[in-house]
């Protein structure tokens, strides 16, 4: 399978400006030193928790955030390095499926305004055809010709996101960036959503970037994800290989915060201890020590390297990976002794 995008080792960092407009105070190092491929035809998911940087990365694939270090190849092609004009021909085949569909439709344009938009942009289409085209795409998606002069105030949730859909695949892409749409809407109508894109996919032969918290989610669509904690990605590879034996003790937190209804059992739910730091002054070792049921005293200051478990399955910790080959202190592979504990509740 080729690769649609790969990110070699990109940063993006936002600076922080003081009370004069000249004087920087510092920068928010939103992702950091990411290196992901993407192959064609695939559901990758991206997952942790709010502020991570997700979405950030997820901006940065699709050209709306220029990385601060690093590139973005889309199918081969580095991203930063086109002309203007080159990169809006690029630009069509990579499209986003907002998370809000409440905000994200002009709520004075009514469906067909809505969805011709692109086209209209494009400039490459007539009326009667961008007509026969929204309302074959309105049938793709659920909707109905009936639908094309409603606006958006005559819509449920699910059926806005249906729309902002239709809109995403107008141009067909090839690459879709779908970040969290199914986490404003219902539950019932939450799987009809995943179900519809599932469709697309198949059909119209997409790949695509899923940003969810929900990782019963992730766990039914994704052939591949990262996990990502303070702007680094923590583990990443084979979903099915990363949910049977998850190694990162972030990953493995995040997983057994899942809700299961099953009570037959006792089981445990790890509650970390702190709050995220800040993201602009992250820690210099690992990011996650600070809230690590099972950090060591290296992992303060010694940043781990990412070292591939078993085939595309990589993970960066010191107590998968060890501590690099060099000269440290005593002590550096002992427990961190740490004034609050996990707390573990048993249910």
């Amino acid at each position: 399978m080729s690769d649609i995008i790969t990110l070699q080792n990109v940063s993006v960092h936002f600076p922080v400006w003081g009370f004069l407009p000249f004087l920087k105070k510092g920068e928010i190092q939103a992702v950091s030193d990411v290196s992901l491929r993407i192959g064609r035809g695939e559901i990758f998911g991206i997952v942790g928790e709010s502020g991570c940087g997700k979405t950030t990365l997820a901006n940065t694939m699709v050209g709306f955030v220029k990385p601060t270090a690093g590139k973005v190849l889309f199918e081969g092609v580095d991203l930063s390095s086109l002309p203007r004009q080159e990169f809006k021909k690029v630009r069509r085949r990579m499209q986003m499926i907002f998370q809000d569909p409440f905000s994200s439709l002009n709520p004075r344009f009514n469906v067909y305004q809505i969805v011709s938009e692109p086209m209209l942009i494009r400039g490459e289409d007539d009326e009667e055809s961008m007509k026969a085209r929204v309302v074959e795409l309105l049938e793709m998606v659920g909707l109905s010709s009936g639908d094309l002069y409603r606006y958006p105030s005559d819509f449920s949730g699910g059926q806005r996101q249906r729309i902002g859909i239709a809109r995403a695949i107008s141009l067909n892409p090839s690459f879709l960036v779908c970040d969290e749409p199914v986490s404003a809407l219902d539950v019932s109508i939450h799987a009809q959503i995943l179900n519809l894109l599932l469709e697309l996919q198949e059909k119209l032969n997409l790949t695509y970037v899923f940003i969810s918290h929900n990782l019963a989610d992730v766990k039914k669509l994704c052939d591949r994800l990262a996990v990502m904690y303070l702007g680094k990605v923590m583990e990443a590879g084979n979903s099915d290989k990363i949910f049977a034996k998850p190694l990162h003790p972030y990953t493995q937190a995040l997983m057994a915060a899942v809700l299961n209804i099953d009570f037959s059992g006792k089981r445990e739910i790890a509650v970390l201890p702190g709050d995220t730091p800040s993201p602009i002054d992250p820690p210099p070792g690992c990011r996650f020590w600070q809230r690590c049921p099972k950090a060591m005293r290296g992992c303060k200051d010694v940043p781990p390297e990412y070292v591939e478990v078993e085939e595309d399955h990589v993970v960066a910790c010191h107590l998968v990976n060890g501590f690099p080959k060099t000269e440290l202190p005593d002590g550096y592979d002992q427990p961190l002794v740490r004034s609050e504990k996990t707390v573990k509740v048993r249910r």
